[in-house]
């Protein structure tokens, strides 16, 4: 389809058969992407060495092999599937047709007014607006959230926007803006004035001051936000709230967080035998 007819640009999974008629590649005029899982017998790696050597050269043309992975990888009904992969080859397939075809959204500034409504205007049903109809958000650490529209609006009206500290501060650190999602490294900060339910839930408020390196994965479906996965140290967390002895572990308080932001302070702290390798 890509060598004979006019299309912007394409998107090929698996890739069965496309070495009988590898000398068409050269009337392709359009930016494509191949989608290859490395264990399909149905496109062999000599046949995939042929498709990658025909378009050499080509910096519009994206190649990439799905190691560990069978054919009709991306099918949910197939016995194959395989839901990274397949989350990873449509975020590559969307960056394409973005670049290509748009429509082009201001991710940076759709997430901004998401977390504005969280922690600004701490208005849930608000908050729940700029997602998807069935979205889903997932604190790593605690694994607290929800899926689906009733329980994560259950979530952020009881256990999220009324159980986060009055002074939470999130101070950027960088932001990375993909096709379809956003990663945003962030500090955040607040006094443990109140029971935390989604990062310390049963624990009764110590009045500790705590700061955390955070991550933010955002992914979107068109302006609106479809999932998040949120990332922190909960050791750390512990540590600074006097839960956790960093005496008898390997774990570090509120200099996670300096550190972060100033990299000349001092790093293998942890090490006690940093000092033997001195002059090695």
């Amino acid at each position: 389809v890509a060598a004979r007819t006019d299309v912007d640009c394409a998107v090929s999974y698996y890739g069965v058969g496309i070495e009988a008629d590898i000398a068409e590649a050269g009337s392709i005029k359009g930016p494509m992407v191949f989608h290859v899982a490395e264990l399909d017998k149905y496109a062999p790696p000599e046949a995939r060495e042929q498709i990658k050597a025909a378009f050499k050269g080509r910096s519009d043309v994206e190649f990439y092999l799905y190691p560990g992975c069978d054919h009709a990888f991306a099918a949910p009904e197939r016995a194959s599937f395989n839901k990274p992969a397949t989350l990873m080859a449509h975020s590559r397939s969307i960056a394409l047709f973005r670049k290509v075809l748009g429509p082009h959204y201001d991710l940076s500034s759709l997430w901004d007014r998401h977390t504005e409504l969280e922690f600004g205007v701490r208005s849930a049903e608000e908050t729940m607006g700029t997602m998807v109809a069935e979205p889903y958000v997932n604190h790593i650490p605690t694994m607290t959230g929800g899926v689906g529209y009733r329980d994560l609006l259950r979530f952020y009206k009881n256990h999220f926007i009324p159980k986060t500290p009055q002074d939470t501060k999130l101070i950027p650190i960088s932001r990375t803006i993909g096709a379809d999602r956003i990663v945003d490294e962030m500090l955040f900060c607040f006094t443990h004035d109140i029971e935390i339910d989604w990062m310390l839930p049963g624990v009764a408020p110590t009045g500790k001051y705590v700061e955390i390196p955070l991550v933010a994965i955002v992914r979107f479906r068109g302006d609106k936000l479809y999932n998040e996965h949120i990332y922190w140290d909960q050791a750390s967390v512990l540590v600074q709230v006097g839960l956790l002895d960093p005496k008898k572990l390997p774990v570090a308080s509120i200099e996670t967080a300096k550190k972060l932001v100033d990299e000349t302070l001092p790093s293998n702290t942890l090490m006690a035998r940093w000092s033997e390798s001195a002059g090695k």
